[in-house]
């Protein structure tokens, strides 16, 4: 397989499972039948752009914002009904982009701080506070990329 067929794959296979999460979100927001069908649309679309990102060595920092800036700028620009619901729906296609394994790894560490006879504790709190670091950044580029739609358009929905 060529690696350009392979990164296709990738990003067909992060969008299925992007769009499967978003609807996921979107039923647990009580969202309306059309609604999860746009969350589908945004998460399928977010998860694409972050992959092919990625794919081009940018960090996971940089590729979640410009995937929650997309995502949220179809939305906010194409879904028929403005303000919150579209709001929520871009956020409902976000939040499978959230880097659940980095906070899971972070919380591990700082939990083994915790332990009686801890070795080498130092590199245990670095490595545990880069993990919480990618986390914050990367939940900071994921409401940085849904806000500046919002008010670019003027949709003050939330």
């Amino acid at each position: 397989m060529t690696p350009l067929a392979a990164a296709l794959v990738s990003i067909g296979h992060q969008a299925l499972f992007g769009a499967v999460a978003s609807v996921g979100f979107g039923v647990l927001f009580n969202f309306g039948r059309t609604n999860l069908r746009w969350c589908a649309i945004a998460g399928a679309l977010a998860l694409a752009v972050r992959t092919g990102c990625l794919a081009f060595q940018w960090s996971l920092e940089a590729a979640t914002f410009v995937a929650a800036l997309s995502a949220a700028s179809l939305i906010v620009l194409v879904v028929p009904r403005r303000g919150a619901a579209a709001d929520a729906i871009a956020l409902a296609g976000c939040i499978p982009m959230v880097p659940g394994a980095f906070f899971g790894k972070a919380l591990l560490g700082f939990f083994a701080l915790t332990t009686p006879g801890v070795t080498d504790a130092s590199a245990v709190m670095v490595s545990s506070s880069e993990a919480l670091l990618r986390v914050v950044f990367t939940l900071g580029a994921i409401g940085a990329g849904l806000a500046v739609p919002t008010y670019a358009t003027g949709n003050r929905g939330f």
